[in-house]
């Protein structure tokens, strides 16, 4: 770690610096304004980053981490000192955020994370090891101390561990008059609120009361006679995947969180949803893409080489079980060398048929579009797609390679070839993610190596037989 030393000496001459632009026209950052931040923090000018960095958005602090070269993120942070606003460890990449946090003296981090909200507390200390997480949690005060760590206790990506520990709640038995006047003379209200809940003596959740519902009532007015009991509620241990889907069935701005002995505990807000459901969106598309864990531009070298390689040596054996077929048919392409020129084709349009499929069908599958009530109805639609589709290619694939090779019967063989094989990607393409699914496999990871094996096994299988049959080949 740095050490603990003060490197916020005032410059003199900071308020002379000119003012810089953040953004170019496309909305990258400047590589001349990093240059200048970078300058000013290998020369400890602490007031010149102030009015450099000083009014930035947490979300561009953030970017302007990442540009930076990581000896120099830590050093910024150290140089601002309270004027850097912690909450932009939230918006860079984890690996960036953990390297910045290693360099950090555990006090340091303490006093930052101490002005945040909750969640984002938690989701800057979680990645870290349990020994240097203990030690920054010692560094606060016991109250914040025990409301972090007790959502770190909760599993990763649940609502518990997303949720803020910050919001209001009264006794049913006040008024609309008591609960304005606690309202106006409380200073420590969360920052942004949407709804006052009402809960018993031992914190169960009677309901909430809408605020502006609140500010609508006369001062006299039951605070019990406004209570909207029919919430959606959120289990503390419910996976945040199912949260944001609730959140965007019911159109929710805001939700509480209980425990499983319906206790309030915190409350989840739109803003905070819409950040995982990113995080699953970029999830899903990772694994589509055949990569396991959410790699980002910051990852080393070596941990990108192991997350990349288990799936490129699935496809490696994938591809094994293609050259197989096709080495069953050996004589086929000698006796007939067109073949070999047209078959990777046939293969091709194949594995590309049954990509729509399956990536539609995961999506589906994943906000529940898709299930066994609809399955064989939306199979049929496929099945019906890939032929149409194959008889329409059929007839362009086929006159092409009828009027290439001048032999009119190859355009029958393809014909008849592609449109076996996208009809087969169509149901291939949906079956596979479902029976994943049902054997409890997520479909996104896995659905892709067996898709594409699938239609290239039968691409070659259907397009080399057919044609072996029809020119006697064999």
């Amino acid at each position: 770690m740095l050490d603990g030393k003060d490197m916020t000496a005032t410059d003199p001459a900071a308020s002379n610096e000119p003012e810089m632009e953040l953004r170019d026209e496309s909305g990258a950052i400047r590589q001349d304004y990093v240059d200048r931040v970078s300058e000013a923090i290998e020369q400890s000018r602490s007031e010149v980053l102030r009015d450099l960095v000083g009014d930035l958005h947490e979300a561009d602090v953030g970017e302007l981490l990442e540009a930076l070269e990581p000896d120099l993120r830590p050093r910024l942070i150290q140089l601002l000192g309270a004027d850097f606003d912690f909450s932009a460890l939230t918006e860079v990449d984890d690996a960036v955020r953990e390297e910045i946090l290693e360099e950090l003296p555990a006090e340091t981090v303490a006093e930052g994370v101490r002005d945040l909200d909750s969640d984002d507390a938690v989701y800057i200390l979680e990645d870290l090891p349990q020994e240097e997480r203990d030690e920054i949690l010692e560094q606060l005060p016991l109250q914040e101390r025990v409301e972090l760590a007790r959502g770190l206790l909760y599993p990763e990506n649940s609502a518990g561990r997303r949720m803020q520990t910050d919001f209001v709640a009264v006794p049913p038995d006040w008024d609309v008059g008591r609960t304005i006047d606690y309202l106006r003379g409380n200073d420590d209200l969360p920052e942004r609120f949407y709804d006052l809940y009402v809960t018993d003596p031992n914190d169960r959740l009677r309901g909430a009361v809408p605020l502006d519902h609140l500010l609508r009532a006369r001062r006299q007015t039951p605070i019990a006679d406004l209570v909207e009991e029919d919430l959606h509620k959120v289990k503390a241990t419910e996976d945040q995947e199912e949260v944001a889907r609730m959140f965007t069935r019911y159109n929710l701005v805001a939700a509480p969180v209980v425990d499983e002995e319906g206790r309030l505990v915190g409350t989840l807000t739109f803003d905070d949803v819409a950040d995982f459901i990113e995080q699953e969106a970029e999830e899903d598309l990772m694994a589509l893409g055949g990569i396991r864990s959410a790699e980002e531009l910051s990852d080393t070298v070596g941990y990108t080489v192991r997350s990349r390689f288990p799936w490129l040596f699935v496809n490696l054996l994938t591809a094994l079980i293609s050259a197989w077929v096709i080495s069953r048919f050996q004589s086929s392409l000698e006796k007939m060398v067109a073949l070999a020129v047209v078959m990777p084709i046939v293969a091709s349009m194949g594995g590309n048929a049954g990509t729509q499929t399956m990536t539609v069908a995961v999506r589906a599958l994943a906000t529940r579009n898709l299930s066994r009530a609809n399955a064989w109805r939306v199979a049929r639609r496929e099945f019906t797609v890939g032929v149409l589709n194959g008889m329409a290619f059929a007839i362009i694939l086929g006159t092409v390679a009828a009027t290439w090779f001048q032999v009119p019967q190859l355009g029958i063989v393809v014909g008849l070839a592609i449109t076996t094989v996208l009809a087969a990607a169509g149901l291939g393409g949906l079956l596979i993610p479902l029976a994943l699914t049902r054997m409890g496999v997520d479909p996104a990871v896995s659905s892709g190596p067996f898709v594409t094996t699938i239609t290239d096994v039968i691409g070659f299988f259907a397009f080399l037989g057919i044609a072996t049959l029809w020119f006697h080949l064999a």
